[in-house]
């Protein structure tokens, strides 16, 4: 079974930036969504992935990624998928060990930055940069999948 540990983040002030050595724009969509998983496309530069991902809450989740063609993930964004899309920057920093993602998103969902952080298993210690604000990797609101459903910009 192929399995995602990932922990999500709020991020505190704008230090992370410099920090990042990389970006890059990423657009997503969502196919289905069920109870038990969700159906995803995303592109980014010139790559694109079709991507499954189990709907269980908490850090652990099933997650299966494949590479498709660039010109057919943007028909199906355009043409497939449930809107809002997910529009997002997604940022590289290196911290201690560990590579992180943080994802400043847009569009519907503008205002919203989060950080996020795979690991190799559940109990794995890493070091918290200082930028780095609440968890809320058991919180369904800041899943993507949740973000197309209710955006960001409707929370009171």
């Amino acid at each position: 079974m192929a399995a995602e540990i990932e922990r999500k983040f709020l991020i505190q002030g704008e230090q992370w930036r410099a920090e990042a050595h990389a970006s890059r724009v990423v657009r997503q969509g969502y196919l289905a969504g069920t109870e038990r998983a969700s159906v995803r496309v995303r592109a980014s530069d010139d790559q694109a992935w079709l991507n499954i991902k189990g709907a269980t809450l908490g850090i652990q989740r099933q997650e299966y990624e494949y590479t498709i063609p660039l010109d057919e993930a943007r028909e199906m964004l355009d043409t497939l998928c449930n809107g809002p899309l997910i529009e997002k920057t997604r940022h590289f920093v290196h911290h201690g060990s560990h590579l992180w993602e943080i994802d400043e998103f847009f569009g519907d969902n503008a205002g919203l930055v989060v950080a996020e952080i795979e690991l190799g298993h559940e109990d794995e210690p890493f070091e918290r940069p200082a930028w780095l604000g609440d968890e809320v990797s058991d919180d369904p609101r800041y899943y993507n999948v949740s973000l197309v459903r209710h955006p960001y910009r409707e929370w009171s």
